[in-house]
Formats: C-alpha cells, structure tokens, sequence
C-alpha cells in the first residue's frame, strides 16, 4: 500500500500540527477511507506561504532549463505511480480507471509541455531597444524588457479533476514553469490522491535541487481564507463554483496589497444547432450531443448546459430523438456526495420554474445521477431570467426554441460570458451563418464548429477561458502554454550594463532567443 501520511507539505517536510483530522471518503459508498489528513493550523499555513516566499528569489533566477529539468522530473514521478495509486484514486472519485489513467497522461504531458515552453525561452518575452545617443531633438536611453514571475502562488484543487486540475495539474505547472512556488490547497473530496501527487513533487524536488518550499501543499476545508490574504502570496489559481470564486476575487481585492485571482468558474457552453445539420443529419447529432452531455455524469466545466435552434419540423423531430436519447441513458455515481446534492438542487430549481418544461429523466433520489433535459422558452433568456444562465453541474441540458435569425442573434447576445460556445452545420449553414462568428468572439474563450466541449486539448493554441463569469479574467487561460503568462510580470532596464544584464537581454543572446530588437524579430546578438 502506498505510504499515505495526511500530513501538510511544507518547506520539503511534513507537519501535522493541528489536532482537526478529516476522513477520506470512497466516492461510490460514501464511507469513510482509512486515511486520515491533518487539518492546517494558521501557523502552517504561515508556515508554508513563507516558505515559498523564502525559496522564490534562488527558484526564479534558476535557468529555464533548470525549471524544466524539474517539471520533466515531476512528469516521471507522476508516470511511475503504480496501479496502486490509480485504485486510490478511482475510489475517492468513483472515475473508471481508464479516465484515471488517461487523466495521469495528460497531466504528465502538460508539465512536458511547459519543460518545451521553457527549454524555447520566448515565454520572457524579450525586448531590446538599443540607445539613439544621436536622435533628435531627443536622444533615446537603451531599454531591455523581459518578464518574471510575479512571485509565490496560490492553487486551489478542482473537484472534478483529480489530477489534471488539481495538485499537478495546469495552475501548478504553469506557476512552477513561470518560476513561481505553489502553495496549493487540497480539494477535500481526493486528498489521497493529493497526498501522494505531492509527494510526486517533492521527490522530483528533491532529484532535481530545487529550492526547499518550491512546492508545499496544505489540507483543510477553512483554510483558503488565511491563504489568500497571506502578504506573501501574489496571486491565485482557481477551479470550481461561481461562489468559490467570487468570494477568493473578494478576499483578494480587500487586501492591502490587492492580487490577481485568476478562477474558472461557471459557464453553460451554448450549442447552436444550424438547419442544414438538423436535415442532413438530425439523428446522428442527437446521440452525439447526449453522449456529451453525461459524459462522466456530466462533470465538465466545458458540458453542453443550453442547446438553441431555429423552430422547424426538423428542430422539432430533432428534440424527440434527444429526448429518447436522455431518457435511456443509465444513472451515474457523481464525484462526491456534495455535487450530488448541488445537482439536485440544480434539478429542482428547473422542475419548479414555471417556464421550463421537463422533457426527459427519472426523479432524481439515491446515490446517483439521473440524466435529465428540460426545454425552456426563449422569452426567459431574453427577459433575463438567471435560472437559465446558471450552471447544472451534472449531466442535463436545456433546449431553447428561437422563431428566426433575429431572436437567435437576441438570445446569443443575451448569454453570459462562457468558456465555450459551438455550432453545428453544414457548410452552406455556416457560410449563411457567419455572422455568429463575431457575436460569439465577444461572449467565449473557444468556439468550436462541428465537434463538443467536453474535451480540451492541452496543446499551443488552446484557450480554456472567457468573459465573466466562466472566469474572473478573460484575459487568460488555463490550458495551454498561454497560462504561463497570468503567472509572470515585465521589467525594464534602463542603460544597464551588458555584463549586469540577465543573459535574456545580453548584447550575445547566449540563450539563443527570439527577440524583438529595435521593432524586428531576430535571434541574433546586438552591437
């Protein structure tokens, strides 16, 4: 059995000063596991962000290559967890081993990916204008640009992510890419797991000779507050509800040295379904879409949550097949007891709204999810009525039936900001259509065209963000290389001399980079 302490991660050790301990649960039972976690004391959790404050100045001046040596360490710390861990795992999240397995690939893959982001080096993004002693009527002084990271960071687990958004996950990586300590608290609902991912880390640490403190991990469910207002932390990731995140956005903007909250939150990721798709292929779109919908009893932040079409004989057939699609798929075991009771209340909120009809479902009693599909009037989006902007956590969906071009343009630019939005259609559909493209570019971070959200590939050019409120800050996201910059910050020199400089603004560019020199791209040393 692995060797599973329940003890905080602080400094490069382990620390079980408090005397609160909570219980690990089986997912599927909900009994209590045999590991127990020591809650974090306001002492540890001192403790700890001090700790990352004290090893961020030596972590920070590491080379890029020295970070990326660790994060590939940690890759294969976290490729050699044996069977072992995969069964913890399943059985604090009631996910299919395969899901666990393919989740561990990717979150080994994403920390490779950042070591790749690292080893190129244009993540600093360097910038060199070289003086014009002789310009007139002005001389310009020589100014060199290049970004660090902002400082320790604090990273708060997903529920629904035991690996890939949690204690190894994306806000991690990305922070320890960008030379940032992590602070990171773990999600109650799989603190096993986060137990031995940490471990994971440290062991990759330790290979590795970075900094004690470069990573620390706290357990306990009253302990975001006193992390996020600690004046050494200076920002923060987060993953989970609306209300989670508003009140961490809150917490931060109160301090008096406000910081960043960078939170994924809540979003109903809006399909629109084009006519020439419904005729040419209605059946087939509604299997796919309900295969979506309770993917992983629909536990995606990126789930289909409102599918909108244009009323006709083909939208009208095409929510009888989706309806017999939902009604026959079986009940699914949610993560914890908790989101089976925020799903059921999501349920009950549409079951009691006058204006949403209940298409397709069983009543939702036990242990398990029932699917459900409920069809809602356009007026209530219009009139904006906040049930249907709300996220169901879990797999269900709601159709919503437009009378022409007009109303659906209406009902788009009557939609929150979101993580996703997609369109299904047909070549001719989305060449008439085009003009969603635009209304669409302003509401989400991701459009799709004839696929689903309920995937999101860690790669380049992934954006896994949007408008308030599917995050605090659209200006990001959290997948992707593209996540290293919320964790990193640019300074200027100003007629420093050459040998002083780092090597990412040096005259020889010893790091070989892509720079901006003089309003050109070169990776080319400088007279």
């Amino acid at each position: 059995m692995p060797n599973i302490l329940g003890q905080n991660f602080i400094a490069g050790g382990r620390s079980a000063l408090g005397q609160s301990l909570q219980k690990s649960l089986d997912a599927t039972t909900g009994e209590e596991l045999s590991y127990s976690f020591h809650q974090a004391t306001d002492g540890e959790i001192d403790a700890a962000a001090l700790a990352a404050k004290a090893a961020f100045p030596e972590y920070r001046q590491l080379s890029p290559a020295r970070r990326a040596d660790f994060l590939d360490a940690i890759a294969d710390e976290l490729d050699g967890l044996g069977d072992d861990f995969v069964a913890i795992v399943c059985q604090e999240t009631a996910l299919p081993q395969a899901r666990i397995q393919g989740e561990r690939g990717r979150t080994s893959g994403q920390m490779r990916l950042f070591s790749k982001v690292l080893r190129r080096g244009d993540f600093v993004g360097a910038r060199i204008d070289l003086a014009l002693p002789d310009r007139k009527p002005l001389p310009r002084v020589d100014l060199r640009q290049y970004r660090i990271g902002v400082g320790p960071v604090a990273v708060f687990g997903a529920s629904n992510f035991p690996l890939a958004f949690s204690t190894a996950g994306g806000d991690t990586a990305a922070a320890l890419a960008a030379g940032c300590p992590v602070v990171f608290k773990a999600h109650s609902g799989h603190m096993a797991t986060a137990d031995l991912v940490a471990s994971a880390i440290i062991r990759a640490a330790e290979r590795t000779q970075m900094p004690k403190g470069v990573f620390n991990m706290i357990f306990g469910n009253g302990v975001g507050e006193g992390l996020v207002k600690h004046p050494a932390i200076q920002a923060v990731g987060f993953t989970g509800s609306l209300n989670g995140g508003n009140a961490l956005c809150k917490m931060a903007a109160e301090r008096p040295q406000p910081i960043p909250v960078f939170a994924e939150m809540s979003s109903i990721n809006p399909v629109v379904l084009l006519p020439g798709a419904l005729q040419a292929r209605g059946e087939t779109v509604a299997k796919e879409l309900a295969g979506s919908v309770v993917m992983g009893a629909g536990q995606f932040c990126t789930n289909p949550g409102v599918v909108i079409g244009l009323r006709s004989p083909a939208f009208s057939t095409f929510i009888e097949q989706l309806t017999e699609q939902m009604g026959s798929q079986a009940p699914q075991t949610m993560l914890n007891a908790g989101g089976l009771r925020s799903y059921s209340k999501g349920v009950e909120h549409l079951l009691a709204h006058p204006g949403v009809t209940h298409l397709a479902g069983k009543p939702q009693e036990g242990k398990q999810a029932q699917a459900q599909l409920f069809k809602a009037d356009v007026s209530l989006l219009l009139d904006g009525d906040q049930l249907l902007q709300e996220e169901v956590f879990g797999p269900t969906t709601l159709l919503i039936e437009v009378a022409d071009d007009a109303q659906l343009k209406d009902a788009l630019q009557a939609l929150r900001g979101q993580l996703t939005a997609t369109v299904i259609g047909e070549p001719a559909d989305l060449s008439q259509y085009s003009w969603l493209q635009p209304i669409l570019e302003e509401k989400v971070g991701r459009i799709l065209f004839n696929g689903y959200p309920t995937g999101v590939e860690v790669c380049e050019a992934m954006v896994h963000g949007g408008p308030y409120p599917a995050t605090s800050d659209a200006r990001g996201t959290s997948v992707g290389t593209l996540a290293i910059d919320r964790f990193l910050r640019p300074v200027c020199y100003q007629n420093l001399a050459d040998s002083q400089l780092p090597p990412a603004l040096q005259n020889a560019n010893p790091l070989g980079l892509r720079r901006l020199v003089n309003g050109e791209w070169s990776d080319q040393p400088v007279a």
